[in-house]
């Protein structure tokens, strides 16, 4: 832990491929158990912070504390205790997966462990010993997951943890990283949907071109950027009429009152923005561009 009890204290961070200003000045923190989302397109910074984070790339400027120690000088003190997960799948295929989880234990100098609970977490242990060769986007996705926490990692690193899963596989995937935090394990999930950060995150850091334009709890985004409303649908003759009243208008309530009073109600709907349209209003960028 850092003195001040943190998980993950980055300060400054930056770092530029040539011309190109990938990281600009990025500072947040980590509590231990939180799970903190990194949202943002493609190409905002995301992946790369996790590769400072994990002593893949030395920052150009800025400091790094993990754990207490400190990134680049006790990289591979700090690298014993995390576990990361990438987008891409680094797996050997002609191994199965029993195989595969047992190579990786070994570089943590750990025998002789007992797989089946962990792959049980993620409904693989029917197929521990099938060659990873013959499992679907979504299984290897999975094992990649338990591989990430076979040395029961202080910090999680997990980019894009469900990007093109199919809904099952997502929210098996879901499950484990929820557990791993309320073990606390504290992890960054860097993703560009919106939704998975909203289910999952503790906090949202809207990281655009390099920069955190905002960090804090998802509600607390939606309540201080967004516009809550109540949208109200009725009959009207052959038709549908549709009203939607922003709740903070002075009159909401008497605005309510009398659209629900009418004949032929049917539907009442509460609405308030997604991290989405905070994140275009914030950025003038889509999550997916």
């Amino acid at each position: 832990m850092t003195t001040n009890g943190n998980a993950i204290e980055v300060r400054d961070l930056s770092f530029a491929y040539g011309d190109i200003q990938a990281v600009d000045g990025v500072s947040f923190s980590v509590a231990p158990g939180e799970i903190l989302g990194f949202l943002g397109p493609n190409g905002a910074g995301k992946s790369t912070t996790i590769k400072m984070l994990t002593g893949q790339l030395l920052p150009d400027a800025g400091s790094i504390s993990v754990l207490g120690m400190t990134m680049p000088e006790q990289t591979l003190d700090i690298q014993a205790r995390i576990g990361v997960c990438f987008e891409e799948k680094n797996l050997y295929e002609n191994m199965s997966a029993r195989e595969n989880l047992d190579f990786f234990a070994r570089l943590y100098g750990i025998k002789g462990m007992d797989f089946d609970p962990y792959l049980r977490r993620v409904g693989l242990v029917d197929r521990a010993d099938d060659r990873v060769g013959t499992y679907s986007k979504g299984m290897r996705q999975r094992l990649m997951m338990t591989r990430a926490m076979i040395n029961g990692p202080d910090i999680l690193f997990l980019d894009e943890p469900t990007d093109g899963l199919d809904p099952v596989s997502s929210q098996s995937v879901r499950a484990v990283i929820k557990a791993e935090a309320d073990r606390g394990a504290s992890v960054i999930l860097t993703t560009h949907d919106m939704h998975e950060a909203d289910q999952l995150s503790d906090r949202v850091a809207f990281i655009n071109e390099g920069k955190i334009e905002a960090l804090d709890t998802a509600e607390n985004l939606k309540l201080e950027h967004g516009q809550r409303s109540v949208r109200i649908r009725s009959r009207d003759g052959g038709g549908v009429e549709e009203r939607v009243i922003g709740l903070d208008e002075a009159n909401a309530g008497d605005q309510i009152r009398d659209a629900v009073a009418v004949e032929g109600l049917m539907t009442i709907h509460t609405e308030e923005a997604t991290l989405e349209d905070i994140f275009i209003k914030l950025t003038g960028r889509e999550l997916s561009a």
